[in-house]
């Protein structure tokens, strides 16, 4: 699947041979963090990976998987520092909602992550419950996308 945009943003499914590249641009897993390495490595082997790139190279990714009660929910989304604020992440949301195959979508934030949660209301999504426990003193806040996207996206796509 390939999404193609006005701002030179192209939106393609990862595959295994991309992990490094995403790690590069992760900020967690270029940090040295093991664990966000072997996920990104995993999402990518599994093809559950979509990968935004302009002419610079890759610029962000997320990850659509359905174990969240069988419903499609985006365990990561990340976009490279140096591309936030310039609807990279808007970009792979919307791309998300077109590969959902699932009649609901969910994805949580953290409290703290503002920026996600300002990304997420603008794009219509809505807060539907807070899970305490995950990361000491930052509950985790969770989204739903409205079902008329996933249906549009798909019947755009289509």
């Amino acid at each position: 699947m390939d999404v193609d945009n006005l701002s030179g943003l192209k939106v393609e499914r990862a595959d295994a041979s991309d992990w490094a590249a995403l790690a590069a641009i992760d900020s967690v897993a270029a940090a040295g963090d093991a664990v966000r390495l072997d996920s990104i490595r995993r999402w990518c082997a599994h093809g559950v990976t979509l990968m935004a790139r302009d002419a610079s190279g890759p610029v962000g990714y997320s990850v659509l998987e359905y174990n969240f009660f069988e419903q499609g929910f985006v365990t990561m989304l990340m976009v490279a520092p140096n591309a936030r604020r310039r609807g990279v992440g808007a970009h792979l949301l919307t791309a998300v909602e077109t590969a959902c195959t699932t009649e609901k979508l969910f994805t949580s934030t953290n409290v703290s992550n503002h920026p996600m949660q300002q990304l997420l209301q603008r794009l219509g999504w809505h807060p539907v419950g807070l899970l305490h426990g995950l990361d000491e003193g930052d509950p985790e806040l969770f989204y739903l996308c409205p079902s008329a996207r996933i249906h549009d996206a798909t019947d755009t796509a289509g």
